[in-house]
């Protein structure tokens, strides 16, 4: 008989989450203090039960691995990586249950990276009948919190681990949590205290195309937005490095006035301008990176909708990233 393992069994180690529910049905994450949910925004709080950069990992010389879950229309697909390298893809939508077979056994280490897009409700995994659990070794390695649009949500990459941020952190070696939450990166001040309160070596912060979409802020709020949203972080994370990304290409969007009179190109510049005036207050480890330096009109094609890169498209952004992100 299969060998049961709880979601909450204290030998997985949940990677990426703010936070974990915890129920008689099993463990879902959030990527927001959940039990805090009704001080955000609702459309906010949709995307943050999506666990886009969350993993679970655990040690074991199973030779099979199968789990249960809640179902869920239009979600992504779960990955298997063991010893870092990709073994399965399994879908999920409208799914109950997962399964990855033929593993070996040798003890060797799992990492399930969950899915980027829907809600996600682990209920319970099974391992063969005479296997050994063991909690993940606890390797020290650099944090690593972006914040951002649905373009780092990154819905459209074909599985968790195709997204720039999961091809970034698992390039460099660092230990992500992504806080993209698709068309809901306003600046909430919300946010900026969550990404203060946790352990950071590295934060990256790509902002304007929600804003722009959006008219939720302007001329006068944009960069004063971005300032206070950076001092918050600043209040504990006083030397930690912070790269401001500008937005990606965006056909129809460069020069395009929106009803508060922003184009993506003016916005590049309020982003720039916030990080020349945190520099010249004493800020030394702010950071600029233009969106066009990440993803430019030689890359349009990669755009399905005009704004949100394909699969393809986030490896080409991950790719530039790589190079242009400050290291740590």
């Amino acid at each position: 008989m299969p060998q049961t393992i709880a979601a909450a069994d204290p030998r997985l180690r949940w990677s990426g989450s703010i936070s974990n529910d915890v129920s008689p049905n099993g463990v879902m994450p959030w990527r927001i203090p959940h039990d805090d949910m009704g001080l955000y925004a609702e459309e906010l709080v949709g995307r943050a039960a999506m666990p886009a950069g969350v993993r679970v990992s655990f040690q074991s010389d199973t030779s099979f691995l199968a789990g249960e879950c809640n179902a869920f229309p239009e979600r992504s697909p779960i990955d298997l990586m063991i010893g870092g390298e990709l073994v399965g893809t399994a879908p999920t939508e409208d799914l109950t249950s997962f399964r990855f077979d033929d593993l070996g056994t040798e003890m060797k280490s799992f990492e399930l990276w969950l899915p980027q897009f829907g809600e996600f409700q682990l209920m319970g995994m099974s391992v063969s009948d005479d296997a050994e659990l063991l909690e993940s070794e606890n390797l020290w390695l650099p944090k690593w919190i972006t914040y951002g649009s649905s373009i780092t949500h990154c819905r459209a990459a074909d599985s968790p681990t195709l997204t720039w941020p999961s091809i970034v952190a698992r390039t460099r070696g660092y230990d992500l949590t992504c806080l993209g939450f698709g068309g809901q990166c306003h600046l909430d001040p919300l946010i900026a205290r969550v990404i203060r309160d946790r352990d950071a070596d590295l934060i990256s912060l790509c902002l304007g195309i929600n804003i722009y979409g959006n008219d939720s802020l302007n001329a006068r709020t944009f960069g004063p937005g971005i300032i206070g949203f950076v001092q918050i972080i600043r209040e504990k994370h006083p030397d930690t490095p912070i790269a401001l990304l500008s937005p990606i290409y965006s056909p129809g969007r460069e020069d395009t006035l929106n009803a508060v009179g922003f184009t993506l190109s003016s916005m590049r510049g309020e982003v720039a301008s916030a990080v020349d005036k945190l520099r010249a207050h004493g800020d030394n480890n702010i950071h600029y990176i233009n969106g066009l330096d990440i993803f430019n009109a030689d890359n349009a094609h990669l755009l399905p909708d005009d704004l949100h890169p394909n699969s393809e498209g986030y490896g080409i952004m991950a790719s530039n990233l790589l190079t242009l992100l400050p290291q740590v």
